[in-house]
This record gives C-alpha cells, structure tokens and sequence, in this order.
C-alpha cells in the first residue's frame, strides 16, 4: 500500500467519519506496512507468536541457518529436534510441520491465497492449526495487501478505537466490528490510523 494509497484512503476515511477527520491532521497519516508473502512468512507468524519481536528475530535468525531455503519440503524434512534446538517450543514445531504438511499435500496453498475472496482467505489459513482470525487477517493486509480488513481482535486497535470515538473502555470485537462498517472499503488503512493514534495520540 503506497503513501499516496493511504493519503486517498485517508480523505473518504475523514469524508465518512468525524472523528477521523478530526484526529487526522493532528497525527497524520499512518506509514505503509508491509510483509513478504507466501510459505516463509506463514513459518515465521508461527515462530513469533506470544514472545517478543527481538526474540522471534534471533530465532529466525537460527532457522536461516539451519534451513537457508524455508520451503515446506526443507521443514518436513529436518528433525523437530533441530527446530526446537533452534528455539521453537515442541507446540510450534508441530504447527510448523503441519504448515508444511498442508502445503505439501495441497490442503493448503499460499499462492493460491491471492485467488480468493477476503473471507475465504481467512478460512483457508484458520483451517491451520496455530492460526486464529488475527493472524490471518494480518497476513491479508500485510503480506497480500488488502484493502478492506479490520483485525478487530488486535487489543491496541481496539483500545486507539474506544479513544478515537471518546468511549470509557475499549469496545468488544464484535462491536469494533460494526462500529467501522462505514469505513469499507479502506478499512486497512482505518486500521493503520488506529495503530498510528495508538502511538500518537494522548490517552
């Protein structure tokens, strides 16, 4: 998603929502973000998962090594052992060698990810065991660039949004959810602002 992408998304965004208008030119406009895609970046979603970004970087860092081509057939065929020397819980190994098993017997593909819709998308890689709705909508705004995607159970998105809108307390997912329906389609971009004002914006 290009700034200029993100400057027009964040015009209809202020055209559509008050508060948005309001914040916007005090913070500005979010930066693009933006993820590799494909097997590798599945890999590493599972590995960073509940530790900290430092920490999921040395441990990639060590799967490089081991594996310089992170490929399914590469994870199949090294020992769990290997992968859990290399930092991976023994729960993580098994995620990631599902991962590779799924794509190797063609239940699973991430280049075929970019032929569907958002939501069938979503339910392909929450089909993966270690992928919950979050991850996937992650990877589709990220990793395949999707316009329209509002992760609503990321807390930080939720807490900026119960901000941004004057609430006492952070809404529920689902809330969230309806409370940006009239952001469509750019809610990617919503989402980036969110993020954005979390960072910037005085509690």
């Amino acid at each position: 998603m290009t700034p200029e992408t993100i400057e027009h998304a964040m015009q209809a965004l202020s055209e559509v929502d008050p508060d948005i208008a309001r914040a916007y030119p005090r913070i500005g406009a979010p930066t693009p973000r933006e993820r590799d895609k494909g097997f590798a970046t599945f890999f590493a979603t599972i590995v960073s998962q509940q530790i900290s970004t430092d920490a999921a970087r040395a441990i990639m860092a060590r799967v490089n090594t081991l594996l310089p081509e992170l490929h399914a057939n590469a994870v199949m065929e090294v020992e769990g052992q290997a992968l859990r020397d290399a930092g991976l819980s023994w729960r993580k190994v098994e995620y990631a060698k599902g991962l590779a098993e799924a794509e190797l017997a063609g239940t699973f593909s991430a280049v075929a990810l970019e032929q569907l819709s958002d939501e069938e998308a979503i339910n392909a890689i929450t089909q993966l065991r270690g992928f919950g709705r979050w991850s996937a909508e992650i990877y589709l705004m990220f990793s395949l660039k999707r316009a329209d995607i509002f992760p609503a159970d990321d807390l930080a998105l939720r807490v900026a949004l119960g901000r941004l809108k004057g609430l006492e307390d952070k809404p529920t997912p689902k809330k969230a959810r309806q409370m940006v329906e009239h952001w469509a389609p750019w809610r990617s971009v919503g989402s980036l602002f969110l993020w954005h004002y979390y960072r910037g914006e005085p509690a």
